[in-house]
């Protein structure tokens, strides 16, 4: 989903609306994040990190663990994601 999708649901009046947003950003976030790692390895990434590779690492695994979280709760709340 792009951006402008995306901000649109972050305006609705319905949280469920919001909600998918706010997995849509963390999921877009989170592929643009694993694309630049993916560079990292390849030795092709076009900047030089200021961070250690493991701050990306724990961040990228933070995202995962928080849309499990958005995952789990859609479900119960019949939300589809």
């Amino acid at each position: 989903m792009d951006l402008q999708s995306i901000t649109n649901l972050m305006l609705s009046a319905d949280y469920k609306e919001r909600m998918k947003a706010e997995y849509y950003h963390v999921q877009n976030r989170r592929e643009n994040l694993e694309a630049v790692l993916k560079l990292w390895d390849s030795g092709k990434l076009p900047f030089v990190p200021d961070c250690p590779r493991s701050i990306y690492d724990l961040q990228l695994r933070t995202m995962k663990d928080y849309m499990a979280i958005l995952e789990a709760r859609a479900k119960m709340e019949n939300i589809v994601l």
